[in-house]
C-alpha cells in the first residue's frame, strides 16, 4: 500500500492502483518512478541517479532483449508505447507516483528515412500514456522529454534561445516533440495532470553514440589504438552547439521533478555554444593525435540548423540547476569510455 496525492487530499491505494477505505493511520510515501525509455542512454544514467537517492525504480523498456544492470531496487516492466492496452497495463502495475517520460525515437537525421514510425513513436505514444495516466485515481507528477530543436533556425541576435521563442521545427523528430510538448501543457490544464516539460538540447558524455563529439572521439581513439588510418571523417563543421553532459541532463530531470513548476517548459541547455571545428580541434588535442580532416557529405543533414543554443536561465531561477561539466570534461570522459570499450572489443575478438 502506498498513499498518492490527489488535489488537496491523500489517497490510499494497493499495489495494482486499488483505493483503499479507511486509510491506515500511519502510511509512509515513498516516491516511485517509472522511467519509460529507460533502456536509453540518458533513461540508463537516470534509473541510476534515482536509485541512488533511494527511489523505488521500474525501468519501463520496449524490446524483451533490454538488457539492465541489475540494483537494489530495480524493477522492469516490458510495454510498447504504440499498444494503448499495453501502456494502461504497466501504468496500474507499476502504480508511480512520477514518470520520467524519455522513450522516443531521437535521431533528427534519422527522422527523414521514416517519419512514419518517428510519428508513432513519438506522439501516438506519448498519448497513450497520458490517456493511460487520465484512467489513475490520483496523478503522477509527469516529466516530458522535449527537445531544443523544437525551435528550428534561431538568427543570431536571439541567441541564446529561451522558451518565450516561436517553436519552428525542420524536421520530422522536431515536430514529434512539439507535439509531445502541447500534449503535456494541454493535459496539465484541460486534465490537470501534473506535467513538466524539459527542452533538452543536445546532450552528450559516456554511453552516447551517434553525436559530433562522441563520434569523433571514437574516431580519435581507434587512430590511436591504430585501428584506423589517421583520417576523421566529418559532417558540417561551422554548426555550433553548446553541449551538456548527461549527468547534468539527468540532474534537470530529477529536479524537474521535485522543483517544477506544473504546466511549464523549461529549456536544458549547455552554456556555451561552440563550432563543430572548435570541439574537432579540442578533441583532437585531448587525444593527442593527428589526423587528416576529410569531410564526407553523406554527413550531412538535409536541414541543419546554423546553431543551437539555448538559455536555462528560467529552469536555474526555479530550481536552482546548472551545468557542472566543461566541454574539455565531457571529451576526457569520452576518451576514456572509447578507450576502454575499444579494448573491450578488441580482447572479446581475440
Amino acid at each position: 500500500m502506498v498513499a498518492r496525492s490527489f488535489g488537496s487530499a491523500l489517497l490510499f491505494v494497493d499495489r495494482t492502483c486499488r483505493l483503499l477505505f479507511p486509510p491506515p493511520l500511519f502510511m509512509p510515501q515513498p516516491k516511485r518512478a517509472l522511467v519509460t525509455g529507460a533502456e536509453g542512454f540518458i533513461g540508463t544514467h537516470l534509473v541510476a541517479f534515482l536509485l541512488e537517492r533511494h527511489w523505488q525504480v521500474v525501468a519501463g523498456h520496449r524490446s524483451s532483449d533490454a538488457s539492465f544492470h541489475v540494483a537494489s531496487g530495480l524493477e522492469t516492466v516490458q510495454c510498447d508505447l504504440a499498444d494503448l492496452h499495453q501502456v494502461k497495463r504497466a501504468i496500474r502495475h507499476t502504480c508511480p507516483t512520477h514518470i520520467f517520460h524519455l522513450a522516443a525515437e531521437s535521431l533528427p537525421a534519422a527522422s527523414w528515412q521514416d517519419p512514419v514510425l518517428v510519428f508513432r513513436a513519438n506522439i501516438l505514444a506519448s498519448l497513450h500514456l497520458f490517456e493511460a495516466i487520465r484512467e489513475l485515481p490520483y496523478c503522477p507528477v509527469v516529466v516530458a522529454a522535449c527537445s531544443g530543436s523544437e525551435y528550428g533556425a534561431v538568427s543570431r541576435t536571439e541567441l541564446p534561445v529561451d522558451e518565450r521563442h516561436p517553436l519552428r521545427p525542420l524536421n520530422p523528430y522536431a515536430l514529434s516533440k512539439v507535439c509531445l510538448d502541447f500534449l503535456s501543457g494541454e493535459y496539465a490544464r484541460q486534465r490537470k495532470i501534473p506535467a513538466v516539460r524539459l527542452r533538452l538540447f543536445n546532450t552528450t558524455g559516456p554511453g552516447k553514440t551517434g553525436d559530433a563529439p562522441s563520434d569523433f572521439v571514437r574516431q580519435l581513439v581507434r587512430i590511436r589504438q591504430k585501428r584506423q588510418a589517421p583520417r576523421i571523417e566529418v559532417g558540417n563543421l561551422k554548426a555550433r552547439r553548446a553541449f551538456l553532459h548527461v549527468n547534468d541532463a539527468v540532474r534537470a530531470f530529477y529536479l524537474a521533478a521535485v522543483r517544477g513548476k506544473v504546466g511549464e517548459a523549461y529549456n536544458i541547455c549547455g552554456g556555451q555554444a561552440v563550432s563543430m571545428r572548435k570541439l574537432l580541434s579540442s578533441a583532437i588535442r585531448l587525444a593527442g593525435v593527428k589526423a587528416e580532416i576529410a569531410p564526407v557529405k553523406a554527413l550531412l543533414r538535409p536541414t541543419d540548423e546554423p546553431t543551437i543554443w539555448g538559455d536555462s536561465t528560467k529552469f536555474r531561477k526555479a530550481t536552482g540547476w546548472k551545468p557542472a561539466s566543461s566541454l574539455e570534461q565531457i571529451l576526457s570522459e569520452l576518451i576514456a569510455y572509447w578507450d576502454q570499450r575499444t579494448e573491450k572489443c578488441s580482447a572479446a575478438s581475440a
